[in-house]
């Protein structure tokens, strides 16, 4: 009975994709295939590339502008001599270390917001497709156990219509076995039709690069271990793409009210010019000095400033909500955790003997056919808490690597 308890534990959780028979992959291969070929990805990633060109203007020097004249030349006095002239001018704006500081800092505060942002969608996108593919292998256990259900309930409805035929049941027993069986046969198309559509969830966000006769070649009992409480939460500080998303927009807005701030201050140019007449050629070198006079930029300080309130406030908020989420999800992985062990060690077991004995007793005339029934539900809803708290379990995973993300998007 040991044996066959162990057999039947190990079929709740396998991985095999049942009638299907194409290329067997793990989570690690999923992973891989749909990083590479999410268009979804690749376009979060060319965020990150457009923002590193933002970095690059930014920290380009400002155009130099020449203005060119040409014109005649009269004179209203006696002697001068009338003919063309022309005037030449250069002008090189000075990028001034007060502005040029705070707009590249500001710039490279939006690339690491970006790279975070990338992060975080990259991790969002392994965390649906982890909970999918744990979806998949839990519906493909519920599918085992609805058609061992199923078949159970073929094998018990034949042995009740020997009893009957002989006198020894009721004739109610074998209408019952009847209801009984179709009600069975019923729970397994559904759990069939069920498997069909984690599978088309599971393929839909991999992309058309996962065959549609694939096999999973994991279980629900590979969920990793994850470290304590204390370090995830160290990892969560260091690694969350979420926070680092927020500490880089807050250093964005820090560097545009600086921005805004400087612009205030008088710009400086380096003009020369040389202006040819028919009697005369004069060059010129000064400075072209703006000076804020009416404008004092009030308007886009205030708004700077409102928006660096902003930013800091939701990095609190965030701070607040990744930890409270961490903690949920930690509690949830343990709940989870001691529920598989008492379930795989304890309850499955014994309702599975409980099973067998009333078979037998049955089988002697001991007991009655509603008895191996109301077994048999213990038994089955057994199994299937076993599996829900499986898939529980691996949710939790799930979410805690999700909160976790390490940079370039590996989870740790």
């Amino acid at each position: 009975m040991m044996r066959c308890t162990k057999q039947l534990l190990a079929s709740y959780f396998l991985g095999s994709s049942l009638a299907f028979a194409g290329q067997a992959y793990d989570l690690p291969q999923l992973e891989s295939l749909t990083m590479e070929s999410s268009r979804t990805v690749m376009a979060s990633r060319n965020q990150v590339e457009a923002a590193r060109y933002a970095v690059a203007s930014a920290g380009a020097f400002p155009n130099p502008e020449i203005e060119f004249l040409a014109g005649s030349a009269r004179s209203r006095g006696v002697g001068g001599n009338p003919g063309d002239a022309r005037s030449l001018a250069l002008t090189q704006p000075l990028d001034m270390p007060w502005r040029r500081t705070p707009r590249i800092g500001g710039a490279e505060a939006g690339l690491e917001a970006a790279t975070a942002a990338s992060r975080a969608f990259e991790a969002d996108v392994l965390a649906r497709l982890r909970t999918r593919y744990f979806d998949v292998l839990r519906r493909e256990a519920e599918l085992r156990n609805a058609r061992e259900d199923a078949a159970l309930m073929e094998n018990v409805r034949s042995k009740i219509a020997l009893r009957v035929e002989t006198g020894e049941a009721p004739r109610f027993e074998l209408i019952k076995a009847d209801a009984e069986m179709l009600n069975a046969q019923k729970v397994a198309q559904a759990a069939n039709v069920r498997v069909t559509q984690a599978r088309t969830q599971l393929r839909q966000l991999v992309g058309t690069v996962l065959p549609q006769d694939f096999v999973l070649s994991g279980s629900l009992r590979d969920v990793p271990e994850v470290p304590p409480l204390d370090g995830v939460r160290k990892q969560l500080n260091i690694n969350s793409p979420d926070l680092g998303r927020a500490r880089a927009e807050t250093v964005r807005a820090e560097r545009q009210l600086e921005l805004e701030r400087a612009l205030r201050l008088p710009s400086l140019a380096v003009k020369a010019t040389v202006d040819d007449d028919p009697d005369l050629r004069t060059s010129k070198l000064g400075l072209v000095l703006s000076i804020p006079l009416w404008d004092q930029r009030k308007g886009p300080i205030g708004e700077a400033a409102a928006q660096l309130s902003r930013a800091r406030n939701e990095l609190e908020a965030q701070e607040f909500a990744l930890e409270q989420s961490l903690e949920i999800a930690y509690q949830q992985y343990e709940i989870a955790q001691a529920q598989v062990a008492a379930l795989e060690t304890g309850i499955v077991r014994q309702a599975e003997s409980a099973l067998k004995v009333a078979q037998a007793a049955y089988r002697f005339g001991e007991r009655g056919f509603l008895e191996v029934l109301d077994a048999q539900r213990v038994f089955r809803a057994a199994r299937a808490e076993l599996i829900s708290a499986g898939f529980e379990l691996a949710s939790a995973w799930v979410e805690i690597e999700r909160l976790r993300a390490a940079p370039g998007g590996k989870q740790q």
